[in-house]
């Protein structure tokens, strides 16, 4: 089994190594001139897109209500449906889910690393 601080760096150095590549690509990018001319072409065109949205979205201010309600509904629920399955996962029950049309599902469960300090 490989020693998970060796895993960690490996993982720390290639991140660094994306990070200049993804730069140098960046910095290619700006020097093009019909690049440039294109991402400002399309700055005007969503300015233009973002114009006709918000005279669409007054006419539908009930809507977005909803939406935003049933955004927050979900997260929530998600959040209990997470809940639940960690709890039956530690008292060694089956998670079993399924949707309307027959279809399984079964729970994923991931490790990530935060910074402490």
């Amino acid at each position: 089994m490989q020693d998970i601080q060796g895993v960690f760096a490996r993982i720390q150095e290639n991140k660094k190594k994306l990070k200049d590549l993804k730069d140098a690509y960046s910095q290619a990018l700006k020097n093009s001139q019909s690049y440039v001319e294109i991402v400002d072409e399309a700055k005007l065109l969503r300015e233009k897109k973002k114009q006709v949205e918000t005279a669409v979205r007054g006419q539908f201010v009930s809507e977005f209500t909803q939406i935003e309600d049933l955004k927050i509904d979900i997260t929530s629920d998600q959040e209990v449906l997470s809940d639940i399955a960690l709890t039956q996962v530690m008292k060694g029950e089956a998670i079993e889910v399924t949707d309307e049309y027959d279809n399984d599902y079964e729970p994923i469960f991931s490790v990530k690393f935060k910074k402490v300090s």
